[in-house]
């Protein structure tokens, strides 16, 4: 840890996608650069990023723009061309299996079923980065997951979603500056 650290939140891109459950990741880092003064100004690599300091290190945020399914396509030249460390890439997304308000951060692991991390694993040819899943909880009764991810998150949900963001953020800079054991000590929490 401390080289140049490279933040993935993981979402669709267009106005439609924007308010969806599968897009918390880039609602989270909207919330980060907010707090931070930075901005997505650019396009790099299939990505809208924006560069700066957070917590004393060199920052590369990134939104992926090829759609979730094929985020690997944005998020492995970034690695590249930024020399980023497995260690100093850290994907924010959603997770389904978490209860809605549940942040888990861990070293590593698999997808877990999720397609834009089956996406980046597959690009980077490796799953050994760190991972911060924000529950968004399961579908009701018979509905189509997929319908699930792709719905706005319903009135009772948005009333915490700011302290839910305002959490991940402090995780991440916690991540940042502490590193990851650290933060997964202080951060793995549940909401609700």
């Amino acid at each position: 840890m401390g080289g140049k650290a490279l933040i993935v939140g993981l979402g669709n891109p267009g106005r439609r996608y924007a308010g969806n459950r599968h897009n918390v990741g880039f609602q989270v880092l909207d919330r980060l650069a907010g707090a931070h003064g930075l901005a997505f100004t650019r396009r790099q690599s299939n990505a809208l990023v924006a560069t700066g300091e957070i917590a004393g290190r060199a920052v590369v945020l990134a939104k992926p723009q090829t759609y979730m399914n094929d985020s690997g396509r944005a998020v492995a030249p970034l690695v590249r061309f930024y020399q980023v460390e497995p260690g100093d890439l850290l994907v924010v997304y959603d997770d389904l299996d978490l209860p809605f308000g549940t942040l888990r951060l861990r070293p590593e692991g698999g997808a877990g079923g999720h397609h834009g991390m089956e996406s980046i694993i597959a690009a980077l040819s490796r799953q050994d980065f760190p991972r911060l899943r924000i529950g968004i909880g399961r579908p009701p009764g018979r509905m189509d997951p997929i319908a699930y991810v792709l719905q706005d998150f319903d009135r009772q949900e948005q009333e915490f979603l700011p302290e839910l963001y305002d959490r991940a953020v402090a995780a991440i800079e916690s991540f940042l500056s502490e590193g990851v054991v650290l933060t997964m000590s202080r951060h793995n929490l549940s909401l609700i």
